[in-house]
């Protein structure tokens, strides 16, 4: 961007564009906000559309049938076919593959609730996984909750930690299902959408809502047990060579590490 003899360098995004009366968006900021209005509803479940159109269907057909009601479903379809459309959901397309972080970025845009809830379609819901998560964030020292969690004692390495009695103190939650509010992120927001794989964007979320500056104590991350789901491969995983991925995976975690290296405030080892 040119200002005389001075220029601002500003990343390169691809045009929004109108396809049959649908618009499909360039840019997350070009999506229209909600985060103005007041909230309305119990839940916003924002749908991270896959490459595989049966994983997205059969994810959300199990969501539509468990869904609590009053809850608005929001279904991010970057750069891939989205489902069926229906009365029920809003669909928000992108003209391009935009990435994970800008992905989050549309779908928080558009909630109108209180509540967000993030569902990669790699989780088939058996049972209500809505309302526990949302009831985890009515006690305010918890900043993000979901059933799979992340401990790191150097917040260089991540291990992964499933609850099966107790709820758990964790870093971060896993970003196929995890639970936070509008209002945060709204506040700390947006999502770095240098994240376009989506390892280690969960990480980076989550210790980004709990952290309350240096020198106060950070809220929780809360790893939740007991809620009725099957679990997947993401397709992002399965659809690339380990090389690639590996790749990828590192860089993410170079992004982690470039906010948060001196913050072992946050850190949550395994077993703590």
């Amino acid at each position: 961007m040119d200002r005389g003899l001075a220029y601002r360098l500003e990343p390169a995004s691809p045009p929004s564009v109108e396809v049959d009366g649908e618009i499909r968006y360039g840019r997350s900021d070009a999506v229209p906000s909600r985060l103005d209005e007041p909230p309305t509803g119990f839940a916003t479940v924002v749908l991270l559309a896959s490459a595989d159109a049966s994983e997205t269907g059969r994810s959300l057909a199990a969501l539509d049938a468990t869904l609590p009601a009053d809850t608005q479903v929001v279904i991010v379809a970057d750069g891939v076919a989205p489902p069926m459309t229906s009365a029920s959901r809003e669909i928000v397309r992108t003209s391009a593959a935009l990435g994970r972080g800008a992905a989050l970025n549309i779908g928080i845009r558009r909630a109108a609730a209180s509540m967000v809830v993030v569902l990669d379609p790699s989780i088939v819901p058996a049972g209500d996984v809505i309302t526990p998560l949302v009831d985890q964030l009515r006690d305010p020292s918890i900043a993000i909750a979901g059933p799979l969690g992340l401990a790191s004692a150097d917040l260089r390495r991540f291990e992964e930690v499933v609850p099966t009695i107790a709820p758990l103190d964790v870093a971060a939650i896993q970003g196929e299902l995890m639970a936070f509010r509008r209002a945060d992120a709204a506040e700390r927001g947006p999502v770095d959408e240098a994240f376009r794989f989506y390892r280690s964007v969960d990480a980076w979320w989550s210790l980004v809502l709990r952290d309350e500056g240096e020198g106060r104590p950070p809220r929780r991350a809360v790893a939740l047990p007991g809620l009725e789901l099957e679990r997947g491969a993401p397709t992002a995983l399965r659809s690339m060579s380990a090389k690639d991925r590996d790749r990828l995976s590192r860089r993410n975690a170079y992004r982690v590490l470039d906010r948060f290296r001196a913050r072992l405030d946050l850190a949550v080892p395994p077993g703590a």
